[in-house]
């Protein structure tokens, strides 16, 4: 195996900030009992990259960072929280990051997750009961596909870390001929796009203390933000089409291709004008566009069966599978066995993902119980 150097960030104390005294500003250095509260953020300065931390120790928040020279990069490796106490994971940087195919053919299985919404530990426990990851996070799908379908952030108090778990899953299935599509929801454009009305108080906290913006964090400036920007809104797996909410007729109607659709909403992620220079942008991020759309899951009706069935005819797949729209405690299977709705209440404890193999699709729980729900 070649030989790599991986440069683990050393970090530096910047500044902190006391909890539980309005916030008084200090100086503390921190020890090696010091947890993260949050991060890391890798920014972008010239040809420097800025990776900051809040870390946390007796109460006070204290913020870290390191300036690493970007030609270093692709050997830097940060280090990421968990849900465990004391157990983190290594997440090596990407050299270089392109945007996503929009179809994927010749899948043999394929793993569904949606909506985790920031509730890591659920994510974790899905893949690792499930055989996607072990127990140090490395990926033992093989060469499945694991496919997510939007809105990881809000709600939730480990974005952050769900975020980097599955930037670094990416080049591990890569290696092992599998695949991890990362399909965005509105959610994710929301972050982007500065709506923040769902954030949960921690990410105001880090915000505040790392004296930024919440979004650029997530901007063009940072590589969760660059990352994000390479992501699509419609993939076809297989014979699957994934949309975070759905497809209405209004998109249906639109003389687009998948490839069309995804290279018109791009440049639209993180802009909050509204002032589209396309009708069919307009379309993409209204009420009726794949961030939004909840007919499916109102009253059941033949227009919708009929509207489903343009759909797969359209962009030649054979079913579609949604989040957003919470309808049951479990993943559930609609319109003769053409619609999944993969969305449940993961912070409720009703966490469950679908799985797709050997043509068959079972739901499975955390403890990797499989249940039929279609063949």
């Amino acid at each position: 195996m070649k030989n790599m150097y991986f440069s683990f960030i050393t970090l530096i104390v910047a500044g902190v900030f006391f909890a539980g005294e309005n916030c008084k500003k200090n100086m503390r250095v921190a020890t090696a009992n010091a947890t993260q509260f949050d991060g890391p953020y890798v920014l972008y300065k010239e040809d420097k990259m800025i990776v900051r931390y809040v870390m946390e120790e007796d109460g006070w928040k204290i913020m870290k960072s390191d300036t690493v020279d970007l030609l270093k990069k692709s050997t830097t490796a940060i280090s990421v929280a968990t849900d465990e106490p004391g157990i983190t994971f290594p997440v090596l940087l990407k050299a270089a990051l392109e945007n996503e195919a929009s179809e994927y053919n010749d899948v043999a299985k394929q793993f569904v997750v949606s909506d985790i919404e920031g509730n890591f530990r659920f994510f974790r426990k899905l893949l690792q009961g499930n055989g996607i990851i072990d127990s140090n996070y490395n990926w033992t799908f093989g060469n499945g596909h694991l496919v997510l379908t939007g809105d990881f952030f809000d709600r939730g108090n480990q974005v952050t870390e769900a975020l980097w778990l599955i930037y670094s899953l990416e080049e591990k299935a890569k290696a092992a001929g599998g695949y991890v599509h990362f399909v965005l929801g509105n959610h994710e454009i929301m972050n982007m796009n500065g709506d923040l009305r769902y954030l949960h108080p921690k990410y105001r906290e880090t915000a505040m203390l790392l004296g930024e913006k919440y979004e650029y964090l997530f901007s063009e400036y940072s590589e969760l933000g660059r990352w994000l920007r390479t992501k699509n809104i419609m993939e076809k797996v297989g014979d699957i089409l994934y949309a975070h909410a759905g497809i209405s007729s209004q998109m249906n109607k639109m003389n687009v291709t998948l490839q069309t659709v995804n290279d018109l909403a791009r440049p639209w992620y993180p802009d909050s004008s509204f002032k589209y220079t396309d009708l069919r942008v307009d379309t993409i991020f209204s009420d009726a566009g794949p961030f939004w759309y909840r007919g499916y899951y109102k009253t059941p009706s033949p227009t919708v069966m009929q509207q489903i069935d343009s759909t797969i005819q359209k962009f030649g797949v054979k079913y579609i599978a949604t989040g957003h729209t919470v309808v049951a405690d479990t993943i559930s299977v609609r319109y003769n066995g053409k619609l999944f709705n993969t969305d449940v209440h993961h912070a409720a404890g009703k966490s469950e993902g679908l799985l797709i193999e050997d043509g068959k699709f079972f739901r499975v729980n955390i403890f990797g119980e499989k249940f039929l729900i279609k063949e």
